[in-house]
């Protein structure tokens, strides 16, 4: 929780993006992590989404979300990150650009039962030159392929990194996130000083 400190210390707030196909559990994952209430703009679904909405594979999915996810999370006393959770469905891509103003990173949340699904979120963000990591959501626990199959199904950089998580669970999630943060600090680094020259060199 983020708490007032009497030596003025202020955290770094951080942006970051959770994204990935329609019903991978990015509103579950932002819910799970969350120190405050979540906002959600989860609205039913109807007969409208028929032929539009693909529920193959989350057949009992009821809800969708229409906007966005938004929940925060202190790593430390120096980082709190705000979570902004993307909606899924291709009708909704409009806002993508909006939400992804001034983030450092996103996490990209993979259901290996549509896996296909992570696609558009990973092409979106190389386009963008994002730093991103892929969190494959095992479902029940069950991890159903390795990190390195998934590497090579969605045929991802080396540098990406590609976790297990269940978007159920804070602890895991927050491994997520910091793995995140960390990959990040990796790719921002200010190169290395070379030495100063030496006269006569």
């Amino acid at each position: 929780m983020v708490s007032d400190r009497s030596d003025g210390h202020i955290p770094l707030a951080v942006k970051i993006l959770i994204a990935g196909g329609f019903g991978v559990g990015k509103t579950t994952l932002v819910s799970a992590v969350s120190e405050i209430r979540p906002l959600q703009t989860e609205e039913v679904l109807t007969n409208a989404g028929v032929g539009i909405d693909d529920v193959n594979g989350v057949e009992g999915k009821t809800t969708t979300t229409v906007a966005m996810d938004f929940g925060r999370i202190s790593i430390n006393d120096d980082i709190v990150l705000y979570l902004f959770g993307t909606p899924g469905q291709d009708r909704f891509w409009f806002l993508w650009d909006e939400l992804a103003l001034g983030a450092l990173g996103a996490v990209v949340l993979a259901d290996t039962r549509r896996l296909t699904d992570c696609f558009p979120s990973v092409d979106y963000f190389e386009q963008r030159g994002t730093p991103f990591l892929v969190a494959v959501n095992c479902f029940d626990g069950v991890q159903q392929h390795t990190a390195e199959a998934v590497r090579r199904a969605l045929d991802l950089d080396p540098d990406v990194p590609v976790v297990l998580c269940d978007a159920r669970d804070r602890r895991s999630i927050k491994d997520v996130l910091i793995a995140l943060v960390e990959h990040v600090m990796t790719i921002k680094r200010p190169p290395a000083l070379a030495p100063a020259r030496q006269p006569g060199f």
